[in-house]
């Protein structure tokens, strides 16, 4: 199915208003995408007609609740081509997934004189629990540059890789630079240097096709809101043989087999790692957003952004004065960009009055900000229902905020 985003746009309520007394024109679902109605609706129905907890009770509506939270895992584990349901873990986001590989996996694993190997262009969710495990079991820290065209230094992650590796954390798109790293490659070699990865997907997943057995990673984790669903879910999904080996992240009700006053026994992954009431009305609404992306198909979503990324960076560079914070290659939904003489805060509010709502930050990343010479940039992103005209608008409002502010306009 073509992505035609003047349809798609009617499918999102909240597309549908005006801000300041303009119509919305959102920029910002690297942060959180929007939500179609099919969504909501899906949020609508089990809240009314199916609620119940799962897994604890013989009841009508525990049975719908669960068969829902159960179909949903399958929906999503078809979705990314893991080879089982059981291999996906329901968690609250990405930054749960990844601090549930530390604690589970690289307290029990790492030991001091041992590597982990990060990139300069990793998201604070896939850094400081790294930092934190190595912190506590003695391994080393190791980070890939990034080159000033914005890529990731292949030949020194080569020379990094060593038999002390024994993790590679690493991002697959930049939610600042929308870089989309090369990782099929990174983790083949990863694995021949003998260490496991972990491959943060959260600005992959919603919007290109993902297949985790072709890409062959130890884990993968990703966030339901950004990928039309709601928040306060996410996925880990993992190895199911390492998954097997690891012990629980927390302790309660549901992940148990069988406790007593001194001792208790666990289930089998994925149950292992979901104690507590899981998040059931996320996961049906998450799986509506699968099935969203599914009707769409996924090529045709990537396509849709890489030409709307592509189309982005070359009105920018036109307006004069701005520099795009990107590799010249550009196939990421994520655009950066400095505005010279207005700081990307007061480029963010004067745009806000206009109905357009764009990122200013150093967007969980202040390493990578250290980087790139600057302590904020602006940030357009894009998902199915971004258009051309959105992008022209966000274009006449960077010259709106020069008029505003009296910067004079330099030439392209």
């Amino acid at each position: 199915m073509h992505v035609d985003p003047a349809r798609l746009k009617k499918d999102f309520p909240a597309l549908d208003q005006q801000v300041r007394g303009k119509p919305l024109i959102y920029l910002d679902s690297a942060a959180t995408s929007q939500k179609p109605l099919c969504v909501i609706q899906a949020l609508e129905r089990f809240y009314t007609h199916d609620n119940a907890n799962v897994h604890r009770a013989v009841h009508a509506l525990a049975e719908r609740a669960t068969q829902a939270f159960e179909d949903a895992r399958v929906k999503v584990a078809k979705f990314i081509g893991a080879p089982e349901a059981s291999s996906v873990i329901w968690t609250r986001g990405t930054t749960e997934a990844v601090n549930l590989v530390a604690y589970s996996w690289a307290r029990r694993n790492l030991k001091p004189g041992d590597e982990i190997i990060l990139t300069e262009m990793e998201h604070h969710s896939n850094l400081v629990p790294w930092q934190m495990a190595a912190q506590d079991t003695g391994a080393r820290l190791r980070f890939v540059p990034v080159k000033d065209d914005f890529t990731l230094d292949r030949a020194r992650y080569r020379e990094l890789l060593s038999e002390r590796t024994k993790l590679v954390a690493m991002i697959w798109v930049s939610n600042v630079l929308g870089t989309i790293n090369p990782v099929t490659e990174m983790i083949r070699e990863a694995h021949t240097a003998g260490a496991r990865v972990l491959l943060d997907a959260a600005q992959a997943v919603p919007h290109m096709p993902v297949n985790v057995r072709d890409l062959d990673c130890d884990f993968l984790v990703f966030s339901g809101h950004k990928m039309l669903g709601p928040t306060g879910i996410g996925v880990l999904y993992g190895r199911a043989e390492i998954l097997e080996s690891m012990a629980p992240f927390h302790g309660g009700g549901e992940m148990i087999l069988e406790v007593g006053l001194e001792h208790s026994t666990y289930k089998a992954p994925p149950h292992r790692f979901e104690a507590g009431t899981p998040p059931i009305a996320q996961a049906v609404g998450l799986a509506a957003a699968v099935d969203y992306l599914e009707r769409l198909g996924m090529n045709e979503v990537f396509k849709h952004e890489y030409e709307l990324a592509t189309y982005a960076r070359q009105v920018l560079e036109n307006v004069g004065g701005v520099s795009v914070q990107a590799p010249n290659d550009i196939p990421g939904g994520a655009t950066s960009f400095m505005v010279e003489g207005i700081h990307p805060h007061d480029l963010a509010t004067i745009l806000d009055r206009e109905g357009i709502a764009i990122r200013a930050g150093h967007h969980c990343a202040q390493p990578l900000m250290r980087r790139l010479g600057a302590p904020a940039t602006a940030r357009a992103s894009f998902h199915v229902y971004n258009s051309k005209e959105d992008v022209e608008a966000l274009a006449a409002g960077i010259e709106t905020a020069r008029k505003i502010l009296g910067v004079v306009r330099q030439p392209a």
